[in-house]
């Protein structure tokens, strides 16, 4: 089968990307999905086609793969290069071997087929766990702690902390400087460009800014961290994509993972684990300001008090 010459990676691209990621010994579909920004051409069919269908791809022959994918045979060994692999057979090893872990562990649905009309709640319920779950299993393991750590010292000692998100992003920016705020940082989540320009504006050393994106790529985010950036802010990228330009441009990044489905787009599936990280950040704020969070957290709860519900003549 032939291709268009200009859909393949040069080799050097190819060696380039095996080398940053060395020899996987699992979560392959992870690292695809990771890398999946750097794919361009034929190279890029070939890893949609094995995200989309990975039990499919650890049993097809490397000719079946190519012609799935619209693509060659060479191309599937370039493929293979790019996530550190010998060869096809160790790819299919890969796959296979985290599908079989999958099954292996109780899941008793079929991620990948699409929720069907007349399914039973009960099925539904169970689809959108195993989901949900593998993301958030994925996420751990992809965490990087030590950036945590970073983001965590920093937002503590900061005079402003600015949140920038869009759309899904911006619900769970505002969720964060909701925790933030009860402990006594000053947190602001913005969503209007403008103002939140206007406040990135201001920004200087010692200040933070986190920029919210699960394709990192959302323009109004990384254009507003980018101001902020340039004004000496910390800046913290929280995505899926490693190689986005948001993270590209951040000081600090948290990764996050997302499990596919054909009921749930990417963007969405990325809500809970990007929620998940920031209760860890939120947390490890809240370690380093303990005195501080206590105090607030004190002072708050009395101030809302009296407008808790009345239960047998005593507020609760």
């Amino acid at each position: 089968m032939s291709e268009p010459s200009d859909g393949a990676a040069p080799t050097a691209v190819v060696d380039s990307l095996a080398a940053d990621q060395g020899r996987p010994s699992d979560g392959v579909l992870l690292r695809v999905r990771s890398l999946l920004p750097e794919f361009t051409g034929a190279l890029r069919r070939v890893a949609e086609q094995v995200l989309t269908d990975p039990a499919g791809a650890s049993r097809a022959t490397i000719v079946e793969l190519a012609e799935r994918s619209g693509t060659s045979p060479a191309t599937v060994t370039r493929f293979c290069r790019a996530l550190g692999f010998d060869g096809y057979a160790d790819l299919r090893l890969g796959i296979a071997a985290e599908t079989g872990r999958a099954r292996s562990a109780g899941w008793t649905v079929d991620i990948g087929r699409e929720i069907q009309p007349g399914d039973p709640l009960e099925r539904v319920l169970g689809q959108i766990m195993a989901a949900d779950t593998r993301a958030m299993h994925d996420t751990a393991a992809l965490l990087d702690l030590a950036e945590v750590e970073r983001a965590a010292t920093a937002i503590a000692a900061a005079r402003r902390v600015n949140i920038f998100g869009a759309s899904g992003s911006a619900l769970v920016g505002e969720e964060m400087q909701f925790s933030l705020h009860r402990i006594g940082v000053p947190v602001w989540a913005w969503t209007d460009v403008h103002n939140g320009l206007a406040s990135a504006a201001l920004s200087r050393p010692g200040d933070v800014a986190l920029g919210i994106s699960h394709s990192g790529e959302t323009g109004e985010t990384i254009e507003l961290l980018a101001e902020a950036s340039s004004r000496g802010a910390t800046t913290i990228a929280l995505t899926s994509f490693p190689k986005s330009p948001l993270a590209e441009l951040a000081d600090i990044v948290l990764l996050t993972a997302t499990q596919a489905t054909t009921f749930r787009p990417d963007a969405l599936s990325a809500r809970h684990p990007q929620l998940v990280v920031l209760d860890l950040l939120y947390v490890a704020v809240a370690q380093r300001t303990h005195e501080r969070s206590h105090a607030a957290f004190q002072v708050t709860a009395q101030a809302v008090h009296g407008h808790k519900a009345v239960k047998d003549g005593h507020t609760s």
